[in-house]
């Protein structure tokens, strides 16, 4: 956490001041909040016991079985089948998770790569959702409308810009 915490030297005394700053402070922040133990119970009604099958080339399906908190099938709850793979983006690879309508671990392969190109899909899309709403917050000066500076002068410390 060297970035969370900077110190800096020179205020009266001599003395070290810590200053925070950016995410890395929130970060810090939260790790430093102490944990409820009453928030931290597991809920015995919602267990489950998870198995991992994988080709070892395109994914995995995470196989989840409701089970009792004596650790026996739950047969009131239906199983779920959760597929999971990497997209490579030029940012990196990217997880992609989804749930999938599936009755067996055959259905679940069967359906997979359904599934897969619905999580890239909908990924696509919140990307461009994100992109739109990083774009809306520019304010440009040209948008910013209504700007009229004081008569007798522009903003301080201005000067003239002079091309040669």
């Amino acid at each position: 956490m060297r970035d969370a915490l900077s110190t800096t030297e020179g205020r009266e005394g001599g003395g070290r001041e810590k200053s925070r700053t950016g995410a890395a402070w929130a970060i810090f922040k939260l790790m430093m909040t102490p944990l409820n133990s009453s928030e931290l119970r597991m809920d015995p009604a919602s267990l489950y016991r998870e198995e991992l099958y994988t080709d070892r080339r395109i994914g995995t399906i995470r196989v989840l079985t409701p089970v009792t908190s004596a650790g026996a099938p739950d047969l009131g709850r239906p199983t779920l089948y959760v597929g999971e793979t990497q997209l490579l983006t030029p940012g990196g690879l990217l997880p992609l998770s989804f749930e999938i309508e599936a009755t067996s671990l055959a259905d679940a392969i069967e359906k997979f790569g359904a599934g897969a190109n619905e999580a890239v899909e909908r990924t696509r899309k919140e990307i461009e959702q994100l992109r739109r709403e990083a774009a809306s917050s520019i304010i440009v000066p040209d948008r910013m409308g209504g700007f009229d500076p004081p008569a007798g002068g522009g903003l301080p410390g201005g000067g003239q810009i002079r091309l040669r």
